[in-house]
């Protein structure tokens, strides 16, 4: 049994504990920072976490080289981030109240805590992954893959700091949901499945994600853009014209390749 003073001395650390987590690790001005420093958390946590269980799991592990089994913890790494931000950015989007019409103001100054925790969270995932794109260059990626984090953490910082512009960022940022199976279909192909039948079903699925997901959905975004970009300072609109432009050409150039591998795949099984 515990003493008295041992049961108010455990009160006492849990009160300073909870004061300490709300008054700075979730206070407006330190919430974006905390989200950032968690999603570094996350990303070095799902890295080792997907070293373990394919060591533990998958026999061919151990027989992959040193640069394999980065991309392999990177991928896993990637996939975590990119089931987050999907399941975060769909619920702000369509299923939260933050972007809805019915409320008064205009729709591309709209933000809450909620909002830029996730977008930090982003942010620590991009900044993790472009510093090992770097480190192991061009190993895990080519100046495209640059090219691609660093637009995406300038346009996600301006959005949190600013709370300009939210919405857009979070249209773009469902376009992660293709990232999984881009993954799975990488672990397929390194571990010797290119002819199973989930290497075919993941190219399909793959086609269709991509399809609505990077190219129908930006050119919904564009549309809603149209019709409000006379709302926001001029640096967001050249940010949220430029940034979903470049993004969406090398969407349609990958889109492409996809294409042509699914067609490559669907000719070799007939």
């Amino acid at each position: 049994m515990m003493s008295t003073t041992s049961m108010l001395a455990a009160k006492a650390y849990k009160y300073k504990a909870e004061s300490l987590v709300k008054e700075y690790l979730l206070a407006d001005s330190y919430v974006s920072y905390t989200a950032v420093l968690g999603g570094i958390l996350m990303c070095k946590m799902a890295y080792d976490i997907t070293s373990l269980i394919s060591s533990l799991y998958y026999k061919g592990y151990g027989s992959l080289t040193k640069i394999q089994k980065l991309e392999w913890n990177n991928r896993g790494m990637s996939t975590v981030h990119a089931v987050f931000i999907t399941v975060m950015s769909v619920y702000l989007v369509f299923f939260s109240n933050l972007f809805s019409d019915q409320l008064d103001g205009p729709v591309t100054f709209r933000s809450s805590n909620l909002s830029n925790f996730t977008l930090g969270v982003s942010v620590g995932y991009f900044m993790t992954d472009l510093a090992m794109i770097l480190w192991a260059y061009p190993s895990l990626g080519g100046m495209e893959y640059v090219l691609h984090h660093m637009l995406s953490l300038i346009s996600i910082v301006y959005a949190m700091y600013s709370g300009e512009g939210q919405l857009y960022t979070y249209m773009v940022l469902i376009s992660e949901t293709t990232t999984p199976g881009i993954n799975l279909r990488w672990f397929l192909d390194t571990a010797g499945l290119k002819k199973s039948k989930a290497y075919l079903v993941n190219g399909v699925t793959m086609f269709v994600a991509w399809l609505v997901a990077r190219i129908i959905l930006f050119v919904y975004l564009f549309y809603h853009i149209y019709f409000h970009y006379d709302q926001m300072h001029t640096f967001s609109c050249i940010l949220i014209f430029a940034v979903p432009t470049i993004l969406l050409v090398m969407n349609t150039m990958w889109f492409a390749k996809i294409l042509r591998g699914l067609k490559k795949t669907l000719a070799k099984r007939q």
